[in-house]
């Protein structure tokens, strides 16, 4: 009878362990999502604010705000998972030098043994255009 007991431990605490181990895996994909989504999205909406018609006129290199937002924000949203909600932060956007700094949040919920665990994870970037000349 205590073998058996030792057993059933046995399980119970492996089942618990995997429990631990999926959860923090998801987490972890989440937050490697978010951050390459992130630099990726800050990298392309800057190139697509790129206002040329100053580059060419004056060679002065400087992005749009309005157009990085936009882009920004169109192009997040095009890639972002549909189970989570995002709250975006934009603190800083300087036209020339060109240079962003945005905030990403998201939560992240997970139940292990009955109990409903939430984990916020926040991404930052702070990019700056660099043009080769």
């Amino acid at each position: 009878m205590k073998e058996s007991f030792w057993g059933v431990l046995v399980i119970g605490i492996g089942v618990i362990a995997i429990a631990f181990i999926f959860l923090f895996q998801n987490i972890t994909n989440t937050d490697e999502h978010n951050m390459h989504l992130l630099k990726e999205t800050t990298e392309a909406a800057m190139y697509d604010a790129f206002d040329l018609a100053a580059y060419r006129s004056d060679g002065v290199i400087r992005i749009d705000r309005e157009k990085f937002v936009e882009n920004f924000v169109r192009r997040f949203a095009d890639n972002a998972s549909l189970a989570r909600t995002y709250v975006i932060e934009i603190y800083d956007v300087n036209e020339q030098p060109p240079k962003v700094s945005l905030k990403v949040s998201s939560t992240e919920k997970g139940n292990v043994a009955n109990e409903i665990m939430e984990f916020d994870i926040q991404n930052k970037i702070d990019a700056i255009l660099e043009t080769p000349y």
